[in-house]
């Protein structure tokens, strides 16, 4: 026997014992959830495994056919590290070698489906989560992963979310998981700024535009000293991490991120179809990106793209609604300004869900309020539109450049607001201007919208009530009339429930009117998530 042949048996004989060695630690490792070496003891394990087939190969069937079942075993769980350090497309990949070997191999078959689940294609892991049913082996959590798959499938394609059990609990639990969804919407220029999101069909009040998960969220407590820029600073480090990490792992993420705009020569930038945000329409499992990434580019996108939520357009439902925190959602990201804005969004977890504040025509842009568009009038807007780094060209302001320019009261007015006059006369003064100034319909409410501070300290008291109360027009009026120009707000909504609680106390029972138009702007404020009159009552504090 030559030297090279004695080498070869002798690692045949070795090589039982070398992949029985391998396979223990890396099942140890795996247990004890070190993923990176696990998966670097089970690389190991399937290369010798892989060379040992081929050196058996026609001349033992027992002992391959051993080595093929521990071969697709090995690529399984290394398949479960990677997925969970989110390399899902090298676990996607090593799910399918397994399956090659054994196609209804039960984990393999449950690996993929939890793998695909994640990546949102529920259908896909639907079909996993069937054929890994018909194992013997298959326990109850099987169904309980089909039943979620069917679940969220469900949402993907109704956008029928209800979240009124978990309010009613308080939010206790687990962070209900979301579906993410995508209404009636597409991508087009838009003469605000670059391009926008717009309706393709009429959308009522309340009702889902879309349900988003993050790219990458962080939060944290943020005080109001020096050390809360400091903690700012340092979230913002490491949402800029986590965002690095998530586009380099994922080159679907990775195209979708850099899609976005960097607030440059925005009239150059492509219209991405609406499909390559639908998840289950993408073919794509998550591929890893080889590609080298221009961090001045991304830095660019998230400083104009990221969403704080607790913006003004925002509320915060659960757990984290105690922190400040920060994300990054790609389709959100397409929603531009206006100060007559028709959309806000409720953050669960780490979902954004964008709903209607009032309804939506066909063809109309969706928009969010970027900073507060209540008790501010044109002068204070454009500064903080500038301050973004934009200028709006919405109705509203339209509208009242060109009331400002003709109109030398509303600037004297303007000025008698900064001396402190008397909030009742600056209500009565507003609203006899219009009928001189023939503003009508719903440019009333426009105007009512900038002055909004003086209106809501005539209605919150008692003696001002009592000197201007028949001088001026009812809350109820007036609360309409600017929802229905700039939509839901959180401030217009406290004075409806305010006035009904005050009436109980006196009382006086709130009649049917009331409380459905104190249920209509709760629907704007939330969304129609909160179905359930008594969830929708418990957010509003009146229960």
């Amino acid at each position: 026997m030559g030297e090279e042949q004695f080498e070869q048996q002798e690692d045949r004989e070795r090589s039982p014992e070398l992949l029985q060695s391998l396979r223990s630690k890396a099942t140890e490792l795996l247990l004890r959830e070190e993923w990176e070496e696990s998966i670097q003891l089970y690389t190991k394990f399937i290369d010798l495994s892989r060379i040992q087939i081929t050196n058996l190969a026609g001349s033992d069937p027992d002992s391959i056919h051993k080595l093929k079942k521990s071969l697709c075993l090995a690529l399984c769980n290394r398949a479960e590290a990677k997925a969970r350090l989110h390399h899902s497309s090298e676990a996607m990949r090593d799910c399918d070698k397994a399956l090659e070997i054994e196609n209804t191999h039960f984990k393999t078959l449950l690996c993929k489906g939890k793998v695909l689940l994640g990546l949102s294609k529920y259908s896909s892991a639907l079909e996993c989560f069937k054929t890994a049913l018909l194992d013997p082996q298959a326990s109850e959590s099987v169904t309980e992963y089909m039943e979620k798959c069917k679940k969220l499938d469900f949402q993907a394609k109704t956008g029928a979310f209800d979240l009124s059990d978990w309010i009613l609990s308080g939010f206790r639990g687990i962070t209900p998981e979301l579906a993410e969804f995508i209404g009636s919407v597409e991508i087009k220029k838009s003469e605000a700024s670059g391009r926008g999101l717009f309706a393709t069909k009429n959308i009522v009040v309340g009702a889902l535009i879309l349900v988003t998960k993050g790219v990458a969220t962080e939060r944290g407590i943020i005080g109001s000293d020096e050390s809360g820029e400091k903690a700012q600073m340092v979230m913002w480090k490491n949402f800029v991490e986590e965002v690095t990490k998530s586009v380099r792992r994922c080159d679907r993420t990775r195209r979708l991120v850099l899609s976005l705009s960097t607030g440059e020569e925005e009239e150059k930038l492509e219209i991405p179809d609406i499909s390559l945000f639908r998840p289950e329409e993408s073919s794509e499992t998550c591929r890893e990106s080889k590609q080298d990434l221009d961090m001045e580019k991304l830095l660019s996108i998230l400083d104009v793209n990221s969403l704080v939520e607790d913006a003004v357009s925002a509320k915060v439902l659960g757990k984290n609604k105690e922190y400040y925190g920060v994300g990054l959602w790609t389709l959100a990201s397409f929603i531009n300004h206006s100060c007559v804005p028709n959309a806000r969004r409720v953050h669960v977890g780490d979902y954004a869900v964008v709903h209607a504040s009032r309804d939506i025509k066909a063809g109309e842009e969706i928009t969010f309020a970027y900073f507060d568009v209540l008790s501010s009038p044109l002068e204070k807007r454009k500064e903080m539109a500038e301050s973004w780094g934009f200028s709006c060209k919405c109705s509203r302001c339209k509208f009242e450049s060109l009331l400002s320019v003709a109109n030398q009261e509303i600037r004297e007015f303007e000025m008698g607001l900064e001396r402190g006059v008397d909030a009742g006369n600056a209500v009565y003064t507003v609203e006899e201007g219009m009928k001189r100034w023939k503003v009508k319909g719903k440019d009333k409410g426009l105007l009512r919208a900038s002055y909004w501070g003086v209106y809501e300290e005539v209605y919150n008291s008692e003696r001002l009530m009592r000197r201007w109360g028949r001088k001026v027009p009812t809350m109820e009026v007036v609360v309409d009339s600017v929802s229905d120009v700039i939509g839901s707000d959180e401030r217009l909504l406290k004075m409806l429930v305010e006035g009904m609680k005050q009436k109980k106390n006196g009382g006086c029972s709130g009649n049917i009117a009331e409380m459905e138009r104190i249920m209509k702007l709760g629907k704007g404020v939330y969304g129609k998530v909160v179905s359930k009159k008594k969830a929708m009552k418990t957010l509003l504090g009146l229960e």
